[in-house]
């Protein structure tokens, strides 16, 4: 019974502000309220209708594809070679790892130091670049939970048999740790999508990503067209979020079914 109230009150506080956020996009009134005062839809049309709003939007969402496919493939890669290094691999995976331990703001300044002299700052490759590196990290560490249950016999049993090491990856390897990749694919595009840190140190002035577009919005105004882009953003989420469900369900029941 304690169990389940307190379950119920930690569910209640991390979804009542979002529930708040949702409500107050639909109020007729200049300024955020909840409940909603009215009804409209007008905060959502001011959205759609602001280039400054759509193309942060868009450039975000390439952002991150690019930061994120680029996380899959260096971590996917990083995460089975350190998995056969055994406890050598537990050391470079520490300093594999280092990027999420510093602080975004001296990683930032960092990144625009270096890439001041390389002539990357404030150009979109720069930003994919320093994504990439944020995100790799989080599809190593999943990459490794996949691993940690992969049998490497599988491998060998193909290599055996004639497979080339390409196919051997595509057809036996890749298909059985895909949940822990697809994850931290997934995981990497939110991460890339939501960064404002380390992109306010690298973004050039005509290279806003929406969280910076959200920073300044809130600088100077505060009608409820920030909580319309809010929203708009956790449905985005909701929709990444069901793969992610469909993999773990899938997976549980492959567990009940072997055991």
């Amino acid at each position: 019974m304690l169990l389940k109230i307190s379950s119920t009150l930690i569910m209640a506080f991390l979804l009542v502000p979002i529930v708040a956020v949702v409500g107050s996009s639909f109020t007729a009134t200049n300024f955020p309220t909840f409940p909603p005062r009215g009804f409209s839809l007008q905060w959502y049309a001011a959205v759609l209708n602001e280039p400054a709003f759509t193309d942060a939007m868009k450039r975000s969402f390439w952002l991150g594809l690019a930061s994120s496919l680029t996380a899959g493939v260096l971590g996917t890669l990083s995460a089975l070679t350190l998995s056969r290094l055994g406890e050598k691999g537990k050391l470079i995976g520490t300093l594999v790892m280092s990027p999420i331990l510093f602080p975004t703001v001296v990683l930032g300044l960092a990144l625009l130091i270096f890439f001041t002299r390389v002539g990357l700052a404030g150009t979109f490759f720069g930003l994919v670049v320093a994504h990439s590196l944020l995100t790799t990290p989080f599809v190593i560490r999943l990459t490794l939970a996949s691993l940690a249950e992969f049998d490497h016999s599988l491998q060998e049993a193909a290599r055996n048999l004639g497979a080339s090491p390409m196919r051997t990856f595509f057809q036996i390897t890749l298909p059985l740790i895909s949940p822990g990749v697809i994850a931290g694919v997934l995981f990497a595009f939110i991460l890339s999508f939501d960064e404002l840190v380390v992109t306010l140190f690298l973004v050039g002035p005509e290279m806003q990503t929406l969280p910076i577009r959200i920073y300044t919005f809130l600088e100077y105004d505060s009608k409820p067209t920030i909580s319309a882009v809010a929203t708009l953003v956790i449905l985005s989420w909701i929709i990444l979020g069901l793969p992610l469900l469909a993999l773990r369900s899938r997976g549980t029941r492959g567990k009940t079914k072997n055991g």
